[in-house]
């Protein structure tokens, strides 16, 4: 019997301990995921220093949530933690697109691959927020840039074809974002064809004065 007891105190410290890390987890998950949403909210607004702000933030935010269930794979894998870590993703690469820089991989944000491809489906998404603000003041180069992104992306993430189990659901999210940008992209030859009609009246009112 005192081996018993020694077993079961054991486990019991040790299920102590996973219980700790886990409500702590859940925790740290939660502030994460509010630091993301801020730093895309404050990148769709151009509050540039804001958003670097938030971002340093949410850096710091997910290693101590990776470091603190790295002893424990059944929480690292959990879905809390994996899903705040793809708003982490989701929020650098936007803010990356959008300000045209280096995009991180998933070694330098410290993700797996499956969250990495999840977080960059989901700011592909966000860039339509993006191209419809800017086209409210006209067809521009920069809406070009983000559809031709947009396009890009889809064409990687809809070759990766493997069972959810492997990529985390990815099949899913790459069905919204083709979703999304088929809508884009109608509004995207809408605005165009608004600026060339727009340019093309320019043209004949400047011609009809210079004739009058």
């Amino acid at each position: 019997m005192d081996q018993l007891e020694t077993i079961s105190e054991e486990i019991r410290r040790h299920f102590e301990e996973v219980n700790a890390a886990r409500d702590q987890a859940y925790q740290r998950s939660r502030e994460l995921v509010s630091l993301c949403s801020r730093a895309i909210r404050a990148v769709h607004r151009a509050e540039w220093g804001p958003a670097a702000t938030l971002m340093t933030e949410a850096q710091a935010a997910a290693h101590q949530l990776i470091a603190g269930v790295s002893a424990y794979p059944d929480l690292y894998h959990a879905g809390y933690t994996q899903d705040s870590l793809k708003e982490y993703v989701e929020a650098y690469l936007t803010y990356a697109i959008i300000r045209e820089l280096p995009w991180p991989t998933p070694t330098e944000l410290g993700v797996e691959y499956n969250t990495w491809l999840n977080g960059l489906a989901e700011a592909t998404t966000e860039l339509r927020r993006t191209i419809l603000d800017l086209i409210r003041h006209g067809h521009s180069n920069e809406v070009e840039r983000l559809l031709t992104v947009m396009e890009e992306v889809y064409s990687i993430l809809v070759v990766m074809d493997f069972n959810d189990a492997i990529t985390g659901g990815l099949r899913r999210r790459t069905d919204a974002v083709r979703a999304v940008l088929e809508r884009t992209r109608a509004d995207v030859t809408t605005s165009l064809r608004q600026a060339e009609l727009e340019k093309a009246l320019a043209r004949l009112e400047e011609r009809l004065r210079d004739e009058g």
